[in-house]
């Protein structure tokens, strides 16, 4: 058995999400596919994989052999670009997970971009709500927005992006501007608040300036699981939303909506682009990070423009 090549296809498994997938990717036949799996598992005396005819799912020793094989595979992959001309353009395909906003506006584009400019390249964009591991799902690269965790991975910060609280002009007209966050309060009843979705739960948001912490029990009318959904409940004017710089950013620099409160709002949050370590880094992966970073630093820069605010 050819040892790389059976690691290879393993690590090719996992990435793929199944065996089909995989023998799909690598344009072989799901026979050979599995025969390497079966064999690769002889060798090592253990199961990696365990799979019935509706799902797989990584074994203990299968998820620690394959941060491994990963991690031996992207060496060799880097040795063999340095023995090669360093000026070959990048090749291979790339597993990139981003916010699911962020990406759309931002994130998108640039991997098109990058394709165009460098046809050996393949891409997978997965945008999510929710944080990733990278090793464990197999992404090459994560956009995060929000505080990092100590980790064995490098993040590249691309900027910040700053919390907004704004509403339409119609709404400010007829419900009132608030100049300070107990306004917002639900037993106010002077304001209607758009929020997201925690299952019929009462709302908390945290305001701060300077040293001062204040927490408001809030009763939102409208909550949504979706940023694009609570937005356009903004926009029609009914109630006040909290987003990202990024979200809103149009909609403040058009007038459509307004912002409130801003000497209120926590301090930024930080966006990174997450990688694995140096050594692990593959070229094409570097030539990625090269590409996209330098644009969303400008598209991030672009989005902290001072918006529209009431007085």
């Amino acid at each position: 058995m050819d040892k790389l090549k059976a690691m290879t296809v393993f690590v090719g498994i996992v990435e793929a999400g199944s065996l089909t997938a995989a023998a799909e990717r690598a344009g072989s036949s799901l026979a050979s596919v599995v025969r390497q799996l079966a064999a690769l598992e002889h060798t090592l005396g253990v199961r990696l994989i365990n799979r019935t005819t509706r799902r797989m799912g990584l074994t203990d020793e299968g998820r620690a052999y394959f941060e491994r094989c990963r991690r031996l595979l992207a060496d060799i992959d880097e040795m063999e670009h340095a023995l090669t001309d360093r000026e070959q353009a990048p090749a291979g395909r790339l597993l990139i997970t981003a916010p699911v906003m962020f990406g759309r506006l931002h994130v998108a584009p640039i991997v098109s971009d990058f394709l165009a400019a460098f046809p050996g390249m393949r891409a997978e964009l997965i945008l999510l709500d929710r944080v990733v591991d990278l090793l464990d799902e197999g992404f090459d690269l994560a956009v995060r927005i929000g505080s990092l965790p100590d980790s064995s991975l490098v993040a590249a910060r691309l900027g910040e992006t700053r919390r907004v609280l704004c509403a339409s002009p119609g709404y400010l007209q007829r419900h009132g501007v608030p100049t300070v966050p107990g306004d917002l309060a639900a037993q106010r009843g002077q304001h209607q608040m758009v929020g997201f979705a925690r299952f019929g739960a009462m709302g908390e948001w945290v305001f701060q300036q300077n040293n001062r912490r204040e927490r408001i029990a809030l009763q939102e009318r409208f909550a949504t699981n979706q940023v694009p959904v609570a937005l356009d409940a903004c926009l029609k004017g009914l109630g006040i939303g909290r987003f990202l710089g990024y979200q809103v950013a149009d909609a403040l620099a058009d007038g459509r909506l307004v912002s409130v409160l801003d000497d209120w709002m926590p301090p930024p949050e930080p966006v990174h682009l997450l990688m694995p370590s140096g050594r692990l880094m593959s070229s094409r992966v570097r030539a990625f990070v090269n590409w996209a970073s330098p644009h969303l630093r400008a598209a991030i820069s672009a989005h902290n423009a001072g918006p529209a605010t009431a007085d």
